[in-house]
């Protein structure tokens, strides 16, 4: 089937790869010349497991082509999936230009029956409102072709973004009664069917809503152990103890009951926002979102707070970790982000290492760092290294010849990666989340 992928982000561009490596032809369309050049390079502008190799792979095979213009990739196309940024507005609404705008082109190009499906994350009704834009669109063309209006969400993690898409929970498709899209959606995903995966029909609007459901709902569960955590730290439990209690109770499990500094990324933050500024919209009450939002942000100024309590006047930091979690280059709402500039307004010499997005770091924090080329070169002579992304390079690190490099001795550990009875014995001292 040939398809068309409007957005070549995270989202677009892992679909791309992914679809044609399961045998569709596809063309990935981005308004970004820098970016689709690149792409054609068989080069990804992302940092991703997996993904470059299969974008080679499928653009040696002539399954993967990418373009800037939508009239190029949409004749013969039976397809066309909006992949667009939906980003935060100021009030928390989702920003849904980019997908009004792809909505209505396609109708201004389309020269045949084609289903549109949306892939980006967006508030419920928005296939209503494209659906809408579309059918005005061909009336004024007086062209008779119908373009139906799919929601088919994504549920990937940065990081496993390519085996999510190859080896979904579950592929949910949110259509109101059309056959023929159903059909067609059917035979899209059947090369992950046959081997078993899910694939579930609903409604458009319950499908605009299962998306940012999950995601709020994992982000909650991430908010209160997170608010357990300071519970421990005052009356002296450990939150990994309460954690690992918790997650043995099969109603509850262990995933994401992780104590640390909190979430960040392009989907929680984003996906709550949205949903507090539809409660707004909507006038329906969601205290739990909300709450899961204010304490996100409680937790991260918290450990904040705690380091620049802590630092000498003028000290040397290092930075372990820029990307918002690891596997991922991407910054987006990373705590990295927020406390540099917290350090560095305070006179504090930063010194920064992070295995994959140190050069997405420097377009954003320039020279206002010192960028090194591993873990020991950032805390040399520094008076506190603090972890902030979990990458496996930190995991292993000889906390005694860690002690050996510093000036000082504080390790703030703002992922709970390591053992506080290890880093004691090395003659650091240790700032954990929720652990003493």
């Amino acid at each position: 089937m040939k398809i068309a992928i409007v957005g070549t982000g995270y989202v677009g561009l892992v679909s791309s790869a992914c679809f044609a490596e399961l045998g569709h032809e596809v063309i990935g369309v981005d308004i970004d010349e820098a970016k689709v050049k690149m792409l054609k390079s068989g080069k990804s502008p992302i940092y991703e497991p997996e993904l470059e190799e299969i974008i080679q792979r499928n653009l040696a095979s002539g399954r993967l082509s990418f373009t800037t213009e939508l009239s190029e990739a949409m004749p013969g196309a039976q397809v066309i999936f909006s992949a667009v940024a939906t980003p935060p507005n100021a009030d928390f609404s989702a920003d849904l230009r980019a997908v009004f705008t792809v909505a209505q082109s396609v109708a201004e190009h389309a020269e045949n029956d084609l289903i549109f499906v949306n892939k980006s994350t967006v508030p419920v009704g928005t296939g209503k409102k494209c659906e809408d834009l579309i059918i005005e669109t061909l009336r004024k063309r007086e062209v008779p072709h119908r373009i139906p209006v799919i929601s088919n969400p994504e549920f990937l993690r940065e990081g496993n973004a390519v085996h999510d898409t190859m080896q979904p929970d579950r592929i949910v498709v949110g259509l109101n009664g059309d056959a023929h899209a159903k059909q067609v959606m059917e035979e899209i995903y059947q090369p992950l069917t046959r081997v078993g995966k899910p694939l579930l029909f609903m409604t458009r609007e319950s499908a605009e809503i299962v998306k940012y459901a999950s995601n709020a709902f994992l982000a909650s569960k991430i908010s209160f152990i997170n608010m357990i955590s300071e519970l421990c730290e005052t009356t002296g439990g450990s939150v990994r103890e309460v954690a690992a209690g918790m997650g043995l109770d099969d109603r509850i499990g262990p995933r994401f009951l992780h104590a640390g500094i909190g979430y960040g990324g392009s989907c929680f933050p984003k996906d709550v926002k949205a949903l507090i500024a539809l409660s707004k919209q909507t006038g329906v009450p969601l205290p739990l979102v909300k709450a899961t939002h204010d304490m996100n942000n409680r937790q991260r100024q918290r450990f904040f707070k705690k380091i620049l309590g802590t630092l000498p006047p003028n000290a040397n930091v290092a930075i372990w970790g820029l990307s918002f979690k690891p596997k991922t280059d991407d910054l987006r709402e990373a705590p990295s982000l927020d406390l540099i500039p917290m350090l560095t307004r305070a006179g504090h010499k930063v010194s920064v290492h992070d295995p994959v997005s140190m050069e997405k770091a420097k377009a954003i924090l320039k020279k206002k760092v010192t960028y090194a080329q591993s873990p020991m070169e950032a805390a040399k002579e520094a008076d506190a290294v603090i972890l902030l992304t979990e990458w496996d390079a930190f995991r292993g690190v000889d906390l005694r010849k860690l002690k050996e490099t510093m000036r000082g001795k504080e390790l703030f550990d703002g992922r709970n990666v390591y053992e506080p009875a290890e880093v004691r014995d090395a003659g650091l001292t240790y700032w954990g989340v929720g652990v003493r």
